[in-house]
């Protein structure tokens, strides 16, 4: 592991150590919900073998052992790596601009079905990282939308997402 302290001239979002110890908490989290429903389902040896929530209850204790591990360590044993920086401000920038745009586009599957929300990503991304005209971004977004919803639903005869909202292509009898 780097032990390294960031020397650059970016300023620093957040470091090792709070990463560190957000990882293990999420996963301690993740450990006790697992552990859980492995109780409730039963995680003991019965009398024909192991019940069907054993194996998950020893794999989720394994996971709480180690991010307890992990989070006293980043907590109490190397409060030096509160300087090291785990990803400095500008490459975060550019993360975000693809991820919240992205769980806005699942979002937006779920309310408006697939092809539209796919239209709309894929011109708004051509538009604002691409710098691509407006006119070629909306061809090539109902382009892709077009042949998606030819090749899925009537070549493959599987039905994708069309929106729990609303249905912006009824007009068309995309049902």
């Amino acid at each position: 592991m780097s032990e390294q302290v960031n020397n650059s001239n970016q300023e620093s979002a957040i470091s090792v150590r709070a990463m560190d110890i957000i990882t293990a908490l999420l996963f301690i989290a993740v450990g006790l919900v697992v552990m859980v429903g492995s109780l409730k389902l039963g995680a003991s040896w019965g009398a024909d073998g192991p019940e069907a929530g054993y194996f998950p209850f020893y794999i989720s204790l394994i996971i709480l052992l180690s991010s307890t591990v992990t989070l006293y360590q980043a907590a109490i044993v190397n409060k030096k790596k509160k300087t090291e920086s785990f990803v400095d401000s500008e490459p975060l920038k550019q993360v975000m601009a693809v991820l919240l745009p992205a769980i806005v586009f699942v979002l937006g599957v779920q309310l408006i079905g697939i092809y539209v929300a796919s239209a709309i990503y894929i011109a708004i991304f051509m538009v604002w990282l691409g710098k691509y005209p407006i006119w070629k971004a909306v061809t090539v977004s109902f382009g892709v939308s077009a042949a998606l919803y030819l090749m899925f639903e009537f070549w493959f005869q599987v039905p994708l997402p069309h929106g729990s909202w609303f249905n912006p292509l009824e007009f068309i009898g995309v049902q």
